[in-house]
Order: C-alpha cells, then sequence, then structure tokens
C-alpha cells in the first residue's frame, strides 16, 4: 500500500492480478488502495498493460472503484482502438468491456476486429464467439466469418471450446447450420471418444435452436439403449425432452430406448420430483410411450395437488393438459381418467388473412371454416369437409344432407411458423407433432401450409400450392411419415 504510488505501473498491474488470484477479499484497503490507483495512473497504459488491466477487471466483482476503473479503461480503449496491434489483447479488451459499454465503442471494435480478420488464427476464430456474447454484441458479418474458420478446422477442437462456442450462439441469438453441422458431424464421427454426459449436454443447446443432428442422435439413442448406467434424474429429463422436444425416432432403436428409459424413471420414482416427474411423463406422451408405473404415479392426488400451487404452475398446467389429451385419445388403458384442471388462457385465433384470401378464391365464401376450436384445447386455423374421395369440396350448409360421417371427409389446414419446425427442415417439433396425431385421431386429414412461404408468393402461385395441397390424393402432410403411432 505504501508503495503503489511509486511502483512501475505494470508491476502494480501484476500486483492488483496477483491478489485477485490469490483469492484476497476485494472489499479488504489492500485491494481497493490498489483499485484506486491503478485508476489514478491508467494513461500510463500500454498495450501489454491494457491487456493485463482488462484480464484483472474481468475477474473482478462489480463494486464503486471496479466500475469507476472499467468506465476509464472505455475511455482509454476508445482512443487507443486502432494502435492495438495484436488480436489476443483487442480480443481480451472486447471481453473486458461489459454488455452496458456505449455501441458506438461497441462498433468500433467491431470495425478494428473485421480489419483485423486475415490475421485470426484458429483459436482466435473460436474465442471470438465468447468475447461477443461477453460484451453483448451480435456482429454477424464477423460471427459468419469466424464460422467458416473454425467449421473449416473443426477436427481437434475440444469439446469445451465447442459448448462455449454453441452457448455464445445462443446468447447473441445467432443461427448458422453450417456451423452447427459442421460440429455435429465432428462430435459423431469421434463419438466414442466423448462421455455421455458431454454429448448431452450439446444436444440441450442443440434443443435450444430446434437443430436436430439426426446422426449424432441416432448413435445417442442406441448408446443410451445400450448403457443407460449414466442417467440420473437430471439426466433422464434432460433426454426425455429433447427428444421428444425435436420428435425423433428411430426405426431400430426408438422401442428399446423408451423402454430403457421408462424402466429408469420407474427406478427413480421414490426421489424424483413432480415437477421433474410431470416433464418425464410428458414427454413420453410426446412420444406416444405410456409407462404404467410412472403415469400412476404421477395421477395421484396429492402429487397433482402440488403441480397445481407450487413451482411454474402456468408451465405445469400446460403441461397437464398436454398429458391429459394425450391420456383421452391415444392410450386405451387410460381413457377414463379425468383431471380436473384449470382453464389455460383463451388465445385469441387470427388465421392468416393471406391464406383466408386464397381460400375464398379457391373454393367460394361457406366452403371453409376459420378459427375452429376443438376439444382438448386444439385450435386449427381453417376446415374444409370433402366428400370421403376428397374429389370435392362440400360446402358447410350441405354437410347436414349428408346422412353417413363416412361420407365425410373432415380436413384441418394448418397454418405453420418456421419455428413449428425442426431447423432446416420440414420435420415437425414435438408439440406440432402431437397435434397432427390427435387430429387424426379425431378424424382430420391434415394440410401443413408453410405460413412464410405463403406470403411470398404471389396469389396465382398460392391458389395452385393450396389446390394441390386440397384436392391431390398424393397430398398427405409431408410430416405424417415422422408421427409415430405405437403405443
Amino acid at each position: 500500500m505504501r508503495e503503489a504510488k511509486i511502483m512501475r505501473y505494470d508491476n502494480l498491474l501484476f500486483s492488483l492480478h496477483a491478489m485477485v488470484k490469490l483469492g484476497i477479499p476485494q472489499n479488504t484497503l489492500l485491494v481497493q488502495t490498489l483499485l484506486r490507483v491503478v485508476q489514478e495512473r491508467i494513461n500510463e497504459c500500454d498495450e501489454k498493460r491494457l491487456s493485463v488491466l482488462s484480464t484483472v477487471l474481468e475477474a473482478m466483482e462489480p463494486c464503486k472503484n471496479v466500475d469507476v476503473l472499467r468506465a476509464g479503461l472505455r475511455m482509454l480503449v476508445d482512443q487507443q482502438v486502432w494502435k492495438i496491434d495484436h488480436v489476443f489483447t483487442l480480443q481480451t479488451v472486447m471481453k473486458c468491456i461489459g454488455k452496458d459499454a456505449p455501441i458506438g465503442l461497441k462498433r468500433k471494435l467491431e470495425m478494428k476486429a473485421l480489419k483485423e480478420l486475415d490475421r485470426f488464427s484458429v483459436l482466435n476464430s473460436q474465442h471470438m464467439f465468447v468475447v461477443l456474447a461477453a460484451m453483448s454484441h451480435r456482429s454477424v458479418v464477423l460471427l459468419n466469418e469466424c464460422s467458416k474458420i473454425v467449421t473449416g478446422n473443426i477436427h481437434g477442437c475440444p469439446f469445451k471450446i465447442l459448448i462455449n462456442i454453441l452457448q455464445s450462439c445462443r446468447d447473441l441469438q445467432y443461427i448458422n447450420i453450417d456451423l452447427f453441422k459442421g460440429i455435429a458431424d465432428y462430435v459423431a464421427t469421434t463419438f466414442d471418444i466423448w462421455k455421455l454426459k458431454k454429448v448431452l449436454f450439446l444436444l440441450i443447446l442443440f434443443e435450444n435452436f430446434g437443430f436436430r443432428p439426426v446422426g449424432l442422435m441416432d448413435l445417442f439413442m442406441k448408446k443410451v439403449a445400450e448403457e443407460p448406467g449414466f442417467l440420473n434424474v437430471k439426466s433422464l429429463v434432460s433426454v426425455l425432452n429433447v427428444y421428444s422436444s425435436l420428435n425423433h425416432f428411430h426405426k431400430c432403436w426408438t422401442h428399446e430406448f423408451l423402454e430403457v428409459m421408462a424402466s429408469a424413471v420407474t427406478g427413480s420414482l421414490h426421489h424424483i420430483s413432480s415437477e421433474n416427474l410431470l416433464s418425464a411423463v410428458c414427454s413420453f406422451c410426446l412420444m406416444n410411450h405410456f409407462p404404467l408405473a410412472s403415469i400412476n404415479q404421477l395421477l395421484q392426488k396429492d402429487i397433482i395437488d402440488e403441480l397445481l400451487t407450487s413451482g411454474d404452475v402456468e408451465r405445469n398446467v400446460h403441461k397437464l393438459h398436454v398429458l391429459a389429451a394425450c391420456l383421452k385419445l391415444d392410450a386405451p388403458c387410460h381413457k377414463d381418467v379425468d383431471l380436473a384442471l384449470p382453464q389455460l388462457p383463451s388465445t385469441p385465433l387470427h388465421p392468416p388473412a393471406k391464406v383466408a384470401a386464397v381460400l375464398s378464391s379457391l373454393l367460394g365464401e361457406g366452403c371453409f371454416s376459420k378459427s375452429v376450436r376443438l376439444p382438448h384445447n386444439y385450435y386449427i386455423d381453417f376446415e374444409i369437409r370433402m366428400d370421403a374421395n376428397r374429389s370435392q369440396v362440400l360446402p358447410f350448409s350441405d354437410v347436414d344432407v349428408v346422412t353417413s360421417a363416412t361420407d365425410i371427409q373432415r380436413v384441418a389446414v394448418l397454418c405453420v411458423p418456421r419455428s413449428a419446425y425442426c431447423l432446416d427442415s420440414t420435420h415437425p417439433r414435438g408439440f406440432l407433432a402431437v397435434k397432427m396425431r390427435h387430429l387424426k385421431v379425431m378424424g382430420f386429414h391434415v394440410i401443413l401450409v408453410n405460413s412464410w412461404e405463403m406470403e411470398k408468393l404471389e396469389m396465382k402461385d398460392a391458389v395452385t400450392v393450396l389446390k394441390t395441397k386440397i384436392y391431390s390424393p398424393e397430398a398427405l402432410s409431408t410430416a405424417d411419415i415422422n408421427l409415430q403411432s405405437t403405443c
């Protein structure tokens, strides 16, 4: 403390860094004194000292002196950014300036990084994702360029780096299909060298994006079916959530996988929480699998009461409604179960005006109904009624004349947003898949209309697309093959 004002500035910074690394409490007079002296002499920073100071501040908790010093660092960086020669120093400074730094400073640092792109090493490119996430700055151009370098040099990349990249993409809401596929293919190729818990963490991150890495998920499913011993309760719930959310099935391993998972959940019933049990059972139901022991445990009155009065009640109620619908429509042995649940909030229905106009042009008024509410909290954007061969649309006023319900084919037109599919595919995610399955049980033929594609089409082309979907006998929903129908 006596020497601080006369020490060389780099020695002062290294001393402060050492004390932080040693774990000396930040609120001690020693550390606070050094912070004040460092701030008073901040103009002595050159590039090397700037890097050390950034590293120190990144490791410290916010307090008055730290905040003042960080503000001083931002002003200094703003002045010296174009003089920084080393990419590593630039990234260290960018990571330190904080999410609440002025947008002008963030953009200046971004421009400096773009200027230095041709000097980026593979490590610099990998680290850039974490740097941008730390400063909460979504530079798509920078991320795209770094993604190319990472993907082209993926082999040998440590697993921790892969996780950091995906976490940063999630925080920045940045989606790059080639990057995701590159990471998934690399992990699938080297699958045997990774611990299953690490691969599961990767799959959880992919599920956040709605990305379904088919090859990797097949390998993981097979491994879990063969060696379920690594699964604890938390892992069980996570695995089930990933596979049900992404609606992933394998023609050879699905049944064995679900049986193994059901057995593991049954073995955990004496210590699993009510919410985890609900999540697990709801995931099973989405995958059209109904483990008796777990369902019976969940349906006990005290557990249902707990779910309706504690924790995230709104989410619990939603999942219980999904469970109730699955038990009624999919599971013959549970059809008599009647859960007394609060009503879900009624949401206003707004079918796309473009699709309504196309149907009016194609079929005429009175030949379709819109915003149709159905049992089990389902609704469809449009309903059309046709003859049994689906060759003729029946006006709603004429349907009553038809004497037999077998003479009518009810058609449900669902206008689907891009988020209802897995990323970069037309594979339906879990809740869309189960809705389609249940509509078929209720007697509907399901037609999916991609809302974002219809908006781009001219009216003439849109009419042609819908006409094909409605009348063609081959126009089964493209996702029908992805629906599980085994109980």
